[in-house]
């Protein structure tokens, strides 16, 4: 069903028939492709219509099998957060959660995205397991020590590599549908913007639940930091997964608005950022904690960059939208030319070292990235392209970037690290 309602978008005549055909098949299909087709004017015109209409779709949207696999999944990543008390050994020394904190979150993500996603595929699914247990093995026999900065970056990009892994699955190994990836982009987004409000209600009920025990004199603060928060931090993004999968009406609808309302502020704040540093005369060349601090910002505003033109894809008249972005990718290019020529000093007047290696590859590929997002934006601002050719163009740089954090995590201890 699911690949009829896409083939049939521009035709309304033959979208009726597939809905009287099987009503409760034609909604639970299409709100689970609705991330795929929002950008169809037709699509806000059925969402309206199935949402309005309480026949058309039915209680049992939600698959009971889905809740229970949401608590096994839930069960597992927090027994495998838990694995230094079960086994008896100090998380700190063995630096257990600067190795495996992403490998457990995405390992969760992986599992019920397999267990509640498309037809299970073994081939997929072998080739999976396989890949996270030679990265869990090959993370976890790295040498330890502050002396190896190459191993820290592995630890490091190691997340971004599984996160890219799980991108793979998310999609069903479909590499060649860029669609796909800009749903999975969009996806990331939306458990975002959910883990925020998972985690501050969490705070909430925390708070309360502290206070409540500490006016009888009980202290659970440590009992609940070890065994609720901890698990609690490794499994939100599971919950946040299961709320996109099984509320997409609610959750499509809060991204476009939270992209929309952050991309005009990030804008003005950048101009303002880049006009304090001038008149504060901070220099990014010889203070290594402010370049830092500056390349971790340019991350962000990547991100935010990247989410925005993904958001905008469900919104039909987005014409300042587009030039608010094409304006904050200029602004954002400035400021990776000035991290650029800052990094590029500090290698003519120190050497190379893996941090400054990877800072260095970071940034060239953050502005490839947004050299061609900022043309692609343009077009469509000002020569009347579609957005399309935005979104085609971030999806062909995924690969881009899975290639250089397998190249950080795996290439770099054994290029740095003087092996025996």
């Amino acid at each position: 069903m699911e690949s009829r309602i896409k083939e049939n978008m521009d035709n309304p005549v033959q979208l009726e028939k597939l809905y009287r055909s099987d009503k409760k098949k034609f909604v639970k299909a299409f709100f689970e492709i609705y991330p795929e087709i929002a950008h169809h004017q037709i699509a806000d015109f059925w969402k309206t219509r199935l949402e309005v209409d309480p026949l058309s779709e039915p209680k049992s949207s939600v698959r009971k099998t889905d809740v229970y696999f949401l608590i096994i999944t839930c069960l597992v990543t927090g027994f495998l957060v838990k694995l230094p008390q079960v086994l008896g050994f100090n998380p700190v020394d063995n630096l257990f959660y600067e190795k495996n904190a992403g490998l457990i979150v995405l390992i969760g993500l992986s599992a019920f995205s397999f267990l509640t996603g498309n037809p299970l595929k073994i081939k997929n699914l072998i080739t999976s397991v396989v890949i996270f247990m030679l990265l869990a093995v090959y993370i976890n026999l790295l040498p330890t020590g502050d002396e190896h900065d190459s191993v820290v970056l592995a630890y490091i990009h190691l997340p971004l590599f599984l996160w890219c892994l799980y991108g793979l699955i998310f999609i069903n190994f479909n590499t060649k549908d860029k669609l796909k990836r800009m749903e999975y982009i969009r996806y990331n987004g939306e458990i975002a913007i959910l883990i925020a409000i998972i985690l501050i209600a969490g705070g909430i009920l925390s708070a309360i639940t502290l206070g409540l025990f500490s006016a009888i004199d009980l202290n659970i603060e440590r009992f609940y930091f070890d065994y609720i928060i901890i698990p609690g931090l490794a499994v939100s993004p599971v919950v946040a997964t299961y709320i996109v999968k099984n509320f997409p009406s609610i959750t499509s609808k809060i991204a476009p608005v939270i992209a929309g309302i952050f991309s005009p502020l990030v804008l003005i704040t950048l101009v303002i950022f880049l006009i304090s540093i001038f008149v504060t005369g901070k220099d990014p060349y010889n203070d290594r904690d402010f370049l830092l601090v500056f390349n971790l910002m340019l991350l962000g505003v990547m991100a935010i960059v990247v989410f925005s033109v993904s958001g905008l894809s469900a919104n039909q008249s987005h014409s300042l939208k587009v030039l608010i972005l094409f304006a904050l990718s200029i602004v954002t290019l400035m400021v990776d030319l000035i991290a650029l020529s800052a990094i590029l000093y500090r290698l003519g007047e120190f050497g190379f070292t893996p941090n400054r290696t990877a800072v260095l590859g970071s940034n060239l590929l953050i502005f490839g990235n947004l050299v061609l997002i900022m043309i692609d934006l343009f077009n469509v601002a000002f020569k009347g392209k579609e957005l399309k050719t935005v979104e085609q163009t971030i999806a062909s740089y995924f690969p881009v970037y899975m290639a250089w954090a397998i190249f950080v995590t795996v290439g770099f201890p054994l290029i740095f690290i003087n092996l025996p």
